[in-house]
């Protein structure tokens, strides 16, 4: 969209000030002295000018416009007068947080989610702000909480159900967030906002699901520490029987070796302190 913002240069306040203290009193000393009504409208004048002053602060801006016709914006800091039938609207430029409400939505496969986005924008054109939208923050608030939407829909929460997928919300939170941050700038666009930052705050399985993919993953974290356990134990189990028969401790034949296998794996795979039972006997007793 081009901008059709223009900048307006306002008259000093401090110089239009001075001449409306100066027509003001000088008025009402010649009316009081000299007593002649024509004077009054020295007074009216000097009055009238007084609702042209106006203040921009810094990172501010005033909206000018007369009778419904856009004249320009001021943003320039300081202490300004203008045509008192000018209507004033105030806009700041100030970079500003927005923190979305969490919202429950469906992820790519169909999982309730609760999410939540913290946006930091600005405005950047004053006109488009102003008169393409009817309230341009409510509209940020708005198209905000509709991008959320459209993004959940677009990633699985995590690969747990689909393990072909490269990017999640919980694993690929820079490509997330970098989509997220495109698609509120093109939502924002036609109100002359510019997005400085855009990323989940917010990411959780919604409550009616939360515990069963806590047991869930806690499953699939017993199940990879297991493998891990029976790697590292089958590894000792081989050194183990090499070594004896390396060293030549004792002679083992395979009935033997099939034992030591089994008691050892039980030994070393066990999730709990193992009794052992001492052979007071021969080996085959």
């Amino acid at each position: 969209m081009d901008s059709q913002e223009k900048l307006y240069s306002p008259i000093s306040g401090y110089t239009i000030l001075a001449l409306c203290l100066i027509v003001l009193f000088s008025s009402i000393l010649l009316l009081i002295g000299l007593r002649i009504p024509h004077f009054v409208f020295g007074v009216v004048l000097g009055i009238a000018f007084i609702p042209g002053f106006f203040f921009v602060n810094p990172n501010g801006s005033r909206v000018l416009v007369l009778f419904g016709k856009y004249v320009g914006t001021v943003k320039e800091n300081g202490f300004f007068w203008v045509n008192p039938f000018y209507t004033r609207k105030k806009i700041s430029l100030r970079a500003r947080n927005f923190d979305s409400e969490r919202v429950k939505v469906n992820d790519n496969i169909g999982n309730p989610i609760m999410i939540s986005v913290i946006l930091v924008w600005r405005v950047r054109d004053t006109f488009a702000a102003a008169f393409e939208v009817d309230d341009y923050e409510n509209f940020v608030r708005v198209q905000t909480d509709a991008a959320v939407r459209k993004l959940a829909g677009s990633y699985p929460y995590d690969n747990f159900d689909d393990e072909q997928a490269e990017i999640t919300l919980r694993s690929g939170l820079d490509s997330v967030n970098e989509h997220l941050e495109k698609e509120i700038e093109e939502r924002l666009s036609i109100a002359g906002i510019e997005i400085l930052e855009a990323r989940i705050g917010y990411l959780a399985y919604a409550e009616e699901i939360a515990g069963a993919m806590l047991r869930r993953q806690q499953a699939t974290a017993i199940v990879a520490a297991r493998h891990k356990i029976v790697e590292g134990a089958v590894s000792m189990v081989e050194m183990a029987i090499a070594e004896i028969g390396k060293k030549e401790i004792v002679d083992l034949d395979d009935e033997r070796k099939a034992a030591m296998v089994s008691n050892l794996m039980v030994v070393l795979c066990a999730d709990k302190d193992i009794t052992p039972v001492v052979n007071s006997g021969t080996l085959h007793h």
